[in-house]
């Protein structure tokens, strides 16, 4: 594939047998395609849904369907796009390869490393979040036990084998589907008033309690913002893909169905909530929108219950984002852009990459301890919207690949964007939107600034490397 001119240093990663600066050693290709099938079906299902849903509610009420629908849209039209590239060119660092080959390497560098320091930190917010759960059973110990315990395991498991990683994703990801799915029937029997004790409540939580629109199009803009971030950790699939026997089949397995899934699982779980109970019930702001509706179903232990899924999903999070940190930044070191002593392989592991990230998750729990209002919360907004950032990036490199690919290597695209290029111009126009909606909220606004500035000094290091590059390969030539 043709690069652009302004990308200077070549990619020296191909596919998913990337090779490492002088180790003579590439990534297994471990995963299965059944890892692969539940990595990608898990991945939808996690604590932003739990967790994070509640917060949606309060803003938007019944519209929050709506909104969890529109930001779905996005997400999917992203998926399709980088599925589009990571089946044309599988590469364990996925969207930076794709952005590095089409728009220049200063792009790979930026988003590559601003995504792995988003799981990184995500790393060290998802453990402190299964700490809190296990201290509602022990209240009696501390939480930096747990995060300990959960960082040493979770550590060990991608230090091992690839497959090991995707045998504890695949059996977290069954847990989480096996629940929302039990919990979908319920609510749906609910609906209809064929669950004992239940009766059908029609349109009654839908249209009462101040309407469709309870809060107005504003509650509806900031219901769509908490959505648009519970969708965050998808791109993984396509970084584990790489990883596969056969990563163009599961790639495009993948993206297939990431239409039903997100249709099912979000926006179908978030009609029922709202449907079933009334969107102010103070239940949802105490235990959570799936912990209320099980109560109100007389479901025994529904608070328990549900805080079992809520830690898997947590401790699945741990997991999956330790892997992803590690690989793209191994990805980013293999093609020269960080320090070449971390990009050993060993046994088909990148090890020192996985230390590296959990050392960045350790460090991050450690501010979280000891300045939590300044230091920690600077690392939250740092990457607070860096998942735009990165579904950018995507956009971009995707709309300037496919014209390569469809000139030079048709046969490579075996998923295609839907009405390329409409649609993409579309998602890249809804990206935009949300970044502007971003700017009428005070939290959400500093969290932007503090993204932007992050981003700014990554491209301009980005662009100060490509140039420097770019000289050097010119004497070399002279």
């Amino acid at each position: 594939m043709n690069r652009t001119p302004s990308s200077a240093a070549p990619a020296r990663e191909h596919g998913d047998a990337a090779q490492s600066p002088g180790s003579g050693s590439t990534l297994s290709n471990g995963l299965k395609q059944r890892h692969l099938s539940m990595i990608a079906l898990g991945g939808v299902i996690g604590a932003g849904l739990f967790v994070g849903s509640r917060e949606g509610i309060a803003a938007a009420g019944p519209s929050i369907v709506l909104a969890y629908a529109v930001s779905g849209a996005l997400v999917m039209l992203i998926m399709r796009m980088l599925g589009e590239m990571a089946a044309a060119n599988p590469a364990s660092g996925s969207f930076s390869v794709h952005a590095e080959r089409s728009i220049g390497s200063w792009a790979g560098f930026t988003v590559g490393w601003m995504f792995t320091a988003l799981l990184c930190v995500a790393v060290a917010a998802e453990a402190l979040g299964a700490a809190d759960v296990m201290l509602q059973w022990f209240p009696g110990t501390e939480p930096w036990m747990w995060v300990l315990l959960f960082m040493v395991i979770f550590t060990g498991t991608n230090l091992t084998a690839v497959s090991n990683f995707g045998e504890f994703e695949f059996w977290f990801a069954a847990l989480k589907v096996a629940a929302i799915g039990i919990f979908l029937v319920l609510g749906l029997l609910a609906i209809f008033g064929v669950l004992p004790g239940t009766h059908a409540p029609g349109t009654s939580h839908l249209t009462g309690d101040g309407g469709f629109l309870p809060k107005g199009v504003d509650g509806l803009m900031v219901g769509l913002l908490a959505s648009v971030f519970a969708y965050g950790g998808l791109e993984t699939v396509t970084i584990a893909a790489a990883e596969s026997k056969d990563p163009v089949r599961g790639v495009a397995g993948a993206v297939r169905t990431a239409m039903w899934r997100i249709a099912l699982f979000y926006v179908g779980s978030m009609a029922i909530i709202v449907t079933v109970i009334p969107w102010s019930a103070p239940a949802i702001a105490k235990s959570g929108p799936y912990v209320a509706v099980l109560d109100y179903l007389k479901i025994p232990a529904a608070g328990q219950i549900m805080n079992v899924v809520i830690l898997i999903a947590l401790l699945s999070a741990v997991n999956a984002n330790l892997y992803g940190s590690s690989r793209m930044a191994y990805s980013l070191i293999s093609r020269g852009q960080g320090p070449a002593f971390l990009g050993k392989v060993s046994g088909g592991v990148p090890r020192r990459a996985v230390l590296l990230c959990a050392t960045f998750g350790f460090l991050a729990v450690a501010l979280s301890f000891l300045w939590p209002d300044t230091l920690f919360q600077w690392l939250l907004n740092m990457v607070g919207a860096a998942v735009l950032v990165v579904w950018g990036f995507i956009a971009t490199a995707q709309l300037r690949m496919r014209r390569t690919l469809e000139r030079e290597a048709p046969e490579k695209l075996v998923v295609k964007m839907w009405a390329f290029p409409v649609l993409t111009w579309v998602a890249l126009a809804g990206i935009v939107a949300v970044l502007l909606l971003m700017l009428r909220d005070e939290n959400q606004r500093i969290q932007l600034l503090f993204t932007g500035g992050f981003g700014v000094i990554l491209a301009v290091i980005g662009l100060v490397r490509q140039q420097s590059l770019g000289k050097g390969a010119d004497l070399a030539k002279k």
